[in-house]
């Protein structure tokens, strides 16, 4: 698979909690030089960072993340604010322990209200597979499907563990055709990349796919 491709579907990633402007803001530069989908960032540096790329690369950030457990109205709230500041795609994070509690129509109601918060923005859905049975994964395909969402998300990346390609695989089979996939969480190798776009990932939520670009670049 090119590598051009393959960066074509990453959202170039740093959400640590020590991540400074000058951290956004090399991630923002070789977002732009690698041609990635866009950079996911944290929601307090949205502002500045569509401010310094502009119209050159897409500007995510997370809402409600990583715990999902923020009341609905929070997660409308911080959505407006970020698409507000420049964000043009949105990964909210889902109440995990409502799922557990079998609350469908509160989740599927929480994904609509944030959808209609995106104000047409992408919105990408977390379901945090690490911490899911397969039925309650089937389960969220089926209530995201519903939901005018943009994407299904295995992971945060901040809990228990990442995408796998089970968890991918098993998304492809149960999600709605207009659904896309987002696998991320631990996508360590140009190898997983391509494994994830095979199983039917149209995005990765990753930082390592354009460090090993750029250190391949140097040898």
């Amino acid at each position: 698979m090119d590598i051009k491709e393959i960066l074509s579907k990453v959202d170039h990633t740093v959400l640590g909690q020590a991540a400074t402007w000058n951290d956004i803001k090399a991630l923002c530069d070789d977002g732009i030089k690698y041609g990635t989908a866009s950079v996911c960032i944290p929601a307090s540096y949205v502002k500045q960072a569509k401010d310094y790329v502009g119209d050159k690369l897409a500007i995510c950030t997370v809402i409600g993340f990583p715990n999902g457990y923020s009341t609905t109205a929070v997660k409308c709230f911080e959505t407006e604010d970020a698409v507000k500041n420049g964000a043009d795609e949105i990964d909210m994070v889902i109440n995990v322990g409502w799922l557990k509690d079998k609350k469908y129509d509160e989740l599927l109601s929480e994904i609509k209200a944030v959808k209609a918060s995106c104000g047409g923005k992408l919105l990408k859905v977390i379901i945090e597979t690490c911490l899911l049975t397969d039925d309650e994964k089937i389960k969220m395909c089926e209530i995201v499907s519903q939901s005018g969402a943009d994407y299904i998300k295995t992971s945060t990346g901040f809990s228990t563990g990442g995408a796998t390609k089970e968890d991918v695989a098993l998304f492809a089979k149960h999600v709605a055709p207009h659904l896309k996939i987002k696998a991320a969480g631990g996508i360590a190798s140009i190898q997983d990349a391509e494994d994830f776009i095979r199983l039917g990932a149209s995005r990765l939520g990753t930082s390592r796919i354009v460090k090993i670009v750029k250190a391949e670049e140097k040898d």
